[in-house]
C-alpha cells in the first residue's frame, strides 16, 4: 500500500534508504540506567533529505515503514517537512526499525544501538513504479547501507542507478560503512565499491576511505575512485577539515569551521546534504566543499540527528560570521567514520 497520492513533476533529489524511530536519553550514563528517552527519527538518507529539504530543495524518498505507531510517526514526520513521499510504502507484515542513543559528553560519539534485523526497509525491492519516481529526480543520493540490508535493497539501489543514468540525473554516493550489517570486510568493500564507482560524486570519510581503498591520504583515496571513472571526490578528514578532487585537476581544502559541538552524529550527512545543494544551486566547485562543511559543522551543534540541519538564512548567517573567524586555526571533533 502506498500511502501518498503519487504527483507528477521533476524533484531535485531522490535518496532511499531505511528511516528509524530514534530514542535519546534525556540523561547521561549507560542506556541501561536511563529512564527516560525523547523520541526522534535516524537514517542517514534521511538526515541527507532533510538537511536538503531545509535548504529549498524539492526532495523525494523512497522507503518502507512498518504499519505500526513508528512508521506512522515517521510518514507523518516525511509530511510535515515537505519530503515527497509518493513511494512510501507501508507493511503490515515487518516493523519500523528503531535505535537508542545515549547522551554523549559533547564533543564525544554517542553509543547507538540498533534494533533492525527484521525491519520493513530489508522487504525494498525495485517495481516499474519505483523506476518511473527515479527517474523523476535532477540528483539520486545513495550510501552504502541499503546495499547491506539484503538483496531486495541492493536491488533497488542498482535500478536507482540505472534510472538515473537513463534520465541524464547526477549521482553521489556517501559510503557511510556499517560493518555489523555485513558478513564479513570483504564482502562489504567489493559491494559499495561496485556502487561508488557508477557514481558522479563520492564523499568518503578518511577512516571508511583506507578501508575501501587500501590507500591512508586523501590524495590516495580520491585518486582511487577518479582512476575509476568518478568525476569529483571529496573526502572529510575529521579535524583537518576536508578535501575535494577533481577528474580534470583541481584541488580544493577546506580548514574545519569552528563550533561547540554536543553531538556529532549526523555530521556526515549534513557534509552530504550541503555538496549537494551548492552543486544543485549551480555554485562553483570550490564552494561546494566550504557549504558541505559548514552544515556538517552546524550539525553538530544540536542533539539529535538532523534537529540542528540549517535552513537558508542561518546557513548565511553562519557563513557570513565565519569568514570573520580564523579558520585555519579552528576546530571540530573529528567526524567518526561510523557515526
Amino acid at each position: 500500500m502506498t500511502p501518498n497520492t503519487r504527483q507528477s513533476g521533476t524533484l531535485d533529489v531522490v535518496t532511499l534508504g531505511e528511516i528509524m524511530a530514534m530514542f535519546v536519553a534525556d540523561e547521561a550514563g549507560i542506556l541501561a540506567g536511563v529512564d527516560h528517552f525523547t523520541r526522534r527519527l535516524a537514517g542517514a538518507e534521511f538526515n541527507v533529505a532533510v538537511g536538503l529539504t531545509r535548504l529549498g530543495h524539492r526532495v523525494g524518498y523512497l522507503t518502507r515503514l512498518g504499519a505500526d505507531p513508528f512508521g506512522e510517526f515517521a510518514l507523518a514526520r516525511l509530511r510535515e517537512l515537505g519530503i515527497d513521499a509518493g513511494e512510501v510504502s507501508m507493511d503490515a507484515g515487518a516493523p519500523t526499525g528503531f535505535q537508542l542513543k545515549n547522551r554523549a559528553d559533547p564533543g564525544d560519539d554517542p553509543t547507538v544501538v540498533y534494533f533492525r534485523a527484521h525491519s520493513a526497509a530489508r522487504r525494498l525491492a525495485p517495481t516499474a513504479a519505483t523506476d518511473a519516481y527515479l527517474r523523476r529526480a535532477r540528483h539520486l543520493h545513495l550510501t552504502g547501507i541499503p546495499l547491506a540490508l539484503g538483496e531486495g535493497p541492493r536491488a533497488l539501489a542498482g535500478q536507482a542507478i540505472a534510472a538515473a543514468r537513463r534520465s541524464g540525473a547526477t549521482v553521489s554516493v556517501d559510503p557511510n560503512l556499517r560493518p555489523a550489517l555485513w558478513p564479513d570486510t570483504a564482502t562489504m568493500v567489493r559491494t559499495v565499491n561496485d556502487l561508488a564507482v557508477q557514481a558522479d560524486w563520492v564523499l568518503p570519510g578518511l577512516p571508511e576511505g583506507r578501508i575501501l581503498t587500501g590507500h591512508g591520504t586523501p590524495e590516495g583515496v580520491a585518486g582511487w575512485y577518479l582512476d575509476r571513472g568518478v568525476k569529483v571526490v571529496a573526502v572529510k578528514t575529521g579535524s583537518a577539515g576536508a578535501e575535494l578532487f577533481t577528474r580534470d585537476g583541481l584541488h580544493v581544502v577546506c580548514p574545519p569551521f569552528r563550533v561547540s559541538p554536543v553531538d556529532t552524529v549526523g555530521a556526515g550527512d549534513g557534509f552530504a546534504a550541503g555538496f549537494i545543494s551548492a552543486a544543485l544551486d549551480g555554485r562553483p566547485v570550490h564552494e561546494w566543499l566550504s557549504r558541505a562543511a559548514a552544515v556538517g559543522a552546524i550539525a553538530t551543534t544540536s542533539h539529535g540527528d538532523q534537529e540542528g540541519l540549517p535552513d537558508r538564512a542561518g546557513l548565511e548567517a553562519f557563513l557570513e560570521a565565519a569568514t570573520r573567524q580564523p579558520l585555519n586555526h579552528a576546530s571540530t571533533p573529528a567526524e567518526r567514520a561510523f557515526a
